[in-house]
């Protein structure tokens, strides 16, 4: 199928902090297991379990910075750099980019555990004090671990501390026509993708099997299964019943009359990997603006993976 210009990116975000709260950036490094900085790090509790805002909705409320250098392709951290944590309520967190040298093991993540560079005692502090229990505050290990995708439906790719996928792109278009049902239109904040994309018809990323965006091709995994947190506002941290209720009446696999016999499972996003960072040595980027091009797309969701 020749390439077809369908979209462009309007946004991109990376969330250096898991379940915390992300960064719109105007272009991002692309690596391995997907943006550079994205999902480095993760909150856990006394057992080593992920702190998410599934249990932790708080956490919707602290905030992340990134020295601007840091987007840069290319671009190494040295002692004076770190990443900013704030939250209401409490003082200004440094962490230092340099990794640290201590180790936290029994660190797991869904189905995935393994140990973890561990941030020190003070990070660990600060993250009790603020979610009212004992947390640490661990960072991805890339010389010793690696988590894989699922198998069967991306062999071969990594993640870090990311849910399931390395990316996910959601359009402008899908977001709009569900806040036309709505009563209060929720922002785009709520769905935490990677990628936003907008000039596409509602939904028409859930039929995209290959796409090139710039000069990166991407493959469409599964579609994204929603959990609890899109119902908690992330201005707030307060839960709700919506969007949750309003996507049960169209986006459920009952409606969409998926493949696979119905769990009551609602659907927003496509998961992606990257085909090219299995092979590129040097990181590649992805920018606000870039074009977005459908290589191949399936006809209907009896073709999509779920």
């Amino acid at each position: 199928m020749a390439e077809v210009r369908s979209a462009q990116v309007k946004s991109i975000f990376i969330y250096p902090v898991k379940s915390c709260r992300g960064i719109s950036v105007s272009e991002a490094a692309l690596s391995s297991t997907g943006f550079r900085w994205d999902r480095q790090w993760i909150v856990v509790n006394s057992k080593g379990r992920a702190c998410t805002q599934r249990v932790d909705p708080s956490l919707a409320l602290v905030e992340v910075e990134l020295p601007k250098e840091a987007l840069l392709e290319g671009w190494e951290p040295n002692p004076s750099s770190f990443l900013v944590i704030k939250a209401p309520g409490m003082d200004v967190l440094k962490v230092p980019l340099v990794e640290p040298s201590e180790v936290a093991n029994g660190v797991s993540v869904w189905e995935w555990s393994g140990s973890a560079l561990d941030e020190g005692d003070e990070a660990s502090k600060w993250f009790s004090n603020y979610l009212g229990k004992p947390s640490r505050l661990v960072r991805f290990n890339e010389v010793s671990e690696s988590r894989p995708t699922d198998p069967n439906y991306a062999p071969g790719y990594k993640i870090k501390f990311n849910d399931v996928y390395p990316f996910l792109l959601i359009s402008q278009k899908s977001l709009d026509t569900l806040n036309e049902q709505l009563k209060e239109p929720v922002s785009i904040n709520r769905f935490r993708p990677n990628i936003l994309v907008d000039g596409s018809e509602p939904f028409c990323e859930d039929l995209w099997k290959d796409i090139k965006i710039g000069e990166n091709t991407f493959r469409s995994t599964e579609l994204c299964y929603r959990c609890k947190v899109p119902t908690i506002n992330q201005e707030t941290a307060e839960a709700g019943s919506e969007p949750s209720e309003t996507l049960m009446k169209f986006r459920s696999d009952k409606i969409l009359k998926t493949n696979k016999k119905p769990q009551g499972r609602i659907y927003f996003g496509q998961n992606l990997v990257c085909v090219d960072s299995l092979a590129q040595e040097k990181r590649k980027t992805i920018k606000v603006g870039d074009p977005v091009y459908v290589i191949k797309m399936v006809s209907s969701y009896v073709d999509v993976s779920v």
